[in-house]
């Protein structure tokens, strides 16, 4: 008997359990808030401000605009094409392949700056609880930490990002009625009820916001994981279209609410001493010592637990890579004997985790991350406008608001926040984009082959 008749009648049998669909709407809201966390605007507020001149809250409701645009195209792509690899699958299968592996190669980029982005912000962090030791310090002792903590085989566990959640909420919780106390002792209602954290005729300049808003989008970062759930949801068609567009509408919603609260308790945004961790200034500006050093301990644990993650993610992207020779095999497919840990791909990511956290700062960290991440949310939106307004089936009555304003509204919102990356960003993920393509070239026989593809199923 051959294997797949094995198969056939392994699926007849009524004794053997099926994957079920199991999750609702209300799974996948909390699923995809505990991936972004309703804290992500906070490490943002300062140098935001800053760059949009006290228009953060502007910033983070034109990215809302465009990414819950996108959500819908991630949501109705995730229906049609249910598995994992997110943009790098949608857009080789709704465009192309070749454009699908360089999807992948800037997706590729983020999984490389994210323990990146958090090691700089940890190390921030400890900084001003502890300014003495100095940040290259800081820095060593978190790459160290969470390189050895990845090759013990050690990794976070769903039931402790829903206890960090819950941590966070009751902290932010407190902020938010300490801020709304002293707005109105210190300004009454019209502190309360203002518009110019949203205008402010004094300093409003769109060129300012737009770039402020390169920045701010990665408050959203992470939205589109949603979509890896889509084979085990409940009535995916509706589902997967609303999940990702309501975690972007509530993420947009709560984060402007802590920033505007923020920007109300310090409205000069020229005097922060330190614009990475302003918001520590500003929550003890109303809370004290106490609401400084919860804010703070808050985000480093949330920065160690995305650090731990982020680099044992890209360690495995490697491992997929090489093993399915996208990269060379060796080292990049070894597998400890005992941890069964990628651990070469381990060291080199905390070698390279090292060194780009005392090259790039956390604003820089960011922004190249948003050039890959704003790539690849244009490759889907074009993807969803092709599939689902070119590609419709005849019989089936095409909507031209679903299947073609949304996604080229949601391209053009997303270019718009992609060009308004300042150029060091803009330069470096070029020059990484120019070498996949390049790389493409060579391993596709000049793109006449097809491509070896990227499982992201081992992330």
């Amino acid at each position: 008997m051959s294997q797949q008749e094995n198969l056939s009648q392994l699926a007849a049998s009524p004794e053997i359990p099926r994957l079920k669909r199991v999750l609702g709407l209300w799974d996948l809201i909390f699923y995809g808030i505990v991936l972004i966390q309703p804290i992500a605007a906070v490490g943002l507020f300062g140098i935001a401000s800053q760059v949009s001149r006290g228009h953060m809250v502007t910033t983070l409701l034109i990215a809302m605009f465009g990414m819950m645009l996108t959500a819908i195209s991630y949501g109705r792509m995730a229906s049609s094409f249910p598995s994992a690899g997110s943009a790098y699958t949608y857009v080789g299968k709704g465009l192309n392949l070749h454009l699908g592996f360089l999807a992948g190669w800037v997706m590729f980029l983020d999984y490389l700056i994210v323990p990146i982005i958090n090691t700089v912000y940890a190390s921030l962090t400890l900084q001003r609880l502890m300014p003495t030791v100095p940040f290259f310090a800081w820095v060593s002792l978190f790459v160290i930490a969470i390189t050895l903590v990845n090759l013990r085989g050690i990794r976070t566990t769903a039931r402790s990002n829903e206890i960090l959640l819950a941590v966070m909420c009751v902290v932010i919780g407190i902020f938010i009625v300490l801020a709304i106390r002293y707005i109105f002792q210190e300004q009454s209602w019209s502190g309360l009820f203002s518009y110019k954290p949203l205008y402010n005729p004094e300093t409003f300049n769109l060129g300012a916001i737009m770039t402020a808003t390169s920045f701010a989008a990665l408050t959203y970062i992470g939205f589109d994981g949603v979509t890896t759930l889509s084979e085990d949801v409940k009535n995916p068609k509706r589902n997967m279209l609303l999940a990702p567009m309501l975690v972007c509408l509530f993420t947009g919603l709560f984060s402007g609410l802590q920033i505007y609260l923020a920007q109300q308790v310090w409205p000069d945004y020229t005097t922060f001493a330190n614009p990475e961790t302003a918001f520590f200034d500003v929550s003890a500006r109303i809370g004290g010592q106490f609401l400084f050093n919860a804010i703070a301990i808050t985000l480093f644990i949330a920065c160690l637990g995305s650090g731990i993650a982020g680099q044992f993610g890209a360690a495995r992207l490697l491992f997929a890579m090489g093993r399915d020779g996208v990269i060379p095999k060796k080292p990049f497919s070894h597998l400890h004997a005992k941890s069964s840990t990628p651990s070469y791909n381990i060291l080199f990511m905390g070698v390279l985790t090292l060194f780009g956290s005392l090259i790039l700062s956390y604003q820089g960290a960011a922004e190249l991350l948003n050039f890959g991440a704003f790539l690849a949310f244009m490759g889907v939106n074009i993807a969803a406008f092709r599939q689902f307004y070119f590609l419709r089936p005849m019989e089936e009555k095409s909507n031209l608001i679903v299947d073609a304003i949304i996604p080229v509204l949601g391209f053009l919102v997303c270019f718009l926040i992609w060009i308004s990356l300042p150029t060091p960003s803009k330069i470096i993920g070029g020059i990484w984009l120019f070498a996949g393509l390049i790389y493409l070239f060579f391993k596709t026989d000049g793109f006449k082959v097809r491509p070896e593809t990227i499982d992201f199923k081992e992330i």
